[in-house]
């Protein structure tokens, strides 16, 4: 097997995740006798190709400190944004700082715990060598149905070449950077780093991953998470 690159993972967590109708941000949710964050930078760095990882957390976040996620690799702090992509933003300019303006950059929600190390490291042996880069996804399977403000059926959206967009998302970080840089300036507020490539003109690749790599958005979610990890345990 080829020789896996080394990547900085960057993990925007500066959202306050309103729709969880909790008093604290969801990243600080318990799960397992842990967090949410915990739980994902420890999923991040059991990764061979993970460096580093750098975290965006609002700059009047006090609980942040209190994170001690059972790690080894360097954890690297900065403020966030008022958007994802501008803590996206802010963290990749740590890394240029830093150095690594050459390399590639891994972009993982906070609240994707459920990641598996395998599709993280199949994710940067496809890529390591694309002159883009690219992300994990998986195709849609429901019918989707596009409706209007009031909730009415506008029409059934044809699923053929259809994803769900998943993360890690892997860039080379100085492209990214100003990939990000002409989409805030465009005012267009991506809400993912494969949408500001594009925007750019790029191309990314899409990557089946395991559709129990899940977000939690909803209290339901957070259920579902302790299920999921708990039946990765029993499958190794």
């Amino acid at each position: 097997m080829k020789e896996l690159v080394q990547c900085w993972a960057v993990v925007p967590a500066a959202g306050t995740g309103s729709r969880m109708g909790e008093k604290i941000p969801k990243q600080y949710l318990s799960l397992r006798g842990s967090t949410i964050i915990e739980y994902t930078l420890q999923r991040l760095a059991s990764s061979n190709c993970v460096a580093g990882i750098v975290v965006a957390v609002a700059a009047d976040d006090e609980r942040w400190s209190t994170v001690k996620p059972d790690i080894d690799k360097p954890l690297v702090t900065v403020n966030g944004g008022v958007e994802r992509c501008h803590s996206v933003l802010n963290a990749v300019n740590k890394l240029i700082t830093m150095g690594q303006q050459n390399e590639w950059v891994l972009v993982h929600d906070a609240a994707r715990p459920c990641v598996r190390v395998a599709d993280i490291e199949r994710l940067v042996s496809t890529l390591q060598d694309s002159p883009v880069g690219g992300l994990l996804g998986t195709p849609v399977n429901d019918t989707v149905k596009r409706t209007d403000s009031s909730g009415m059926i506008v029409t059934t959206v044809e699923r053929e070449g259809l994803w769900r967009a998943l993360t890690p998302q892997m860039f080379r970080i100085r492209p990214l950077h100003d990939a990000l840089v002409s989409a805030i300036s465009a005012r267009k507020l991506v809400t993912d780093e494969a949408s500001a490539m594009e925007l750019a003109g790029f191309e990314p690749l899409l990557i089946e991953g395991h559709a129990d790599n899940i977000k939690i958005t909803r209290p339901s979610d957070l259920v579902m998470a302790e299920f999921l990890l708990q039946q990765q345990d029993s499958s190794g």
